[in-house]
């Protein structure tokens, strides 16, 4: 069963946030739909789909963190949710200059379980838990004030694709806040709610990026 992300106004709010302020800091960046030569390390005709980011999102209430990685997408309502064992996702945050320097690595992995078409996550480098949180995908995942959740999602990112085609070729906005090339298409995410008092170091500023590697090196 797939689930939506609210995750629009809570970008905002993010954005906002004064101190607590989560931004790129000139990194280099993926998106939807990277052709291969960016996601495969191989080159061929075949995009990584699983080493694809989509989106990352973080935002923050009045006690918590969001942090959102989403990949594999877009893709058809009829598809499954991506799990791919070899492939390891970091969620990077940086609270302390320099502003590129991760100095809280979430590391994330997917492995398949006993049953046919099962899949459990593995999440390591969470400020102030013990070990790592784990269990099956598709499952709120509850230990020391944290809570992860990985599985399939409505994808959240809005955009017009054909406003944009068309700006570039006449010159003229042509944005239309009512097509939305990502409706009605899913992805894959990881979701996790942190403490934010685990992740706020004074008044630093808070950056919020991910990676993908693939045995052989990263993507």
């Amino acid at each position: 069963m797939k689930h939506a992300l609210p995750l629009t106004a809570g970008v905002m709010m993010a954005l906002a946030g004064g101190a607590f302020y989560m931004t790129g800091a000139g990194l280099t960046a993926a998106d939807h739909l990277d052709p291969p030569g960016r996601t495969n390390p191989a080159n061929d005709t075949t995009p990584d789909k699983a080493a694809d980011i989509a989106d990352v999102f973080a935002w923050h209430t009045a006690t918590d963190i969001n942090l959102v990685l989403t990949f594999a997408g877009p893709q058809a309502t009829d598809l499954p949710a991506v799990y791919d064992p070899d492939v390891l996702y970091t969620i990077n945050v940086s609270n302390a200059a320099p502003r590129t320097t991760p100095n809280i690595p979430v590391e994330v992995r997917f492995g398949r379980g006993s049953g046919s078409n099962t899949f459990g996550v593995q999440v390591s480098g969470l400020p102030g838990v013990t070990g790592t949180i784990e269990g099956a995908v598709e499952t709120n995942l509850v230990k020391d004030g944290v809570t992860v959740r990985a599985g399939l999602f409505d994808d959240p990112f809005f955009f017009d694709l054909q406003g944009f085609r068309d700006t570039l070729s006449t010159g003229t906005l042509s944005f239309n806040n009512q097509r939305d090339f990502f409706a009605g298409q899913n992805l894959t995410a990881i979701v996790i709610t942190i403490p934010r008092d685990r992740i706020e170091n004074g008044s630093n500023l808070v950056d919020v990026w991910a990676t993908t590697a693939r045995f052989g090196g990263q993507l």
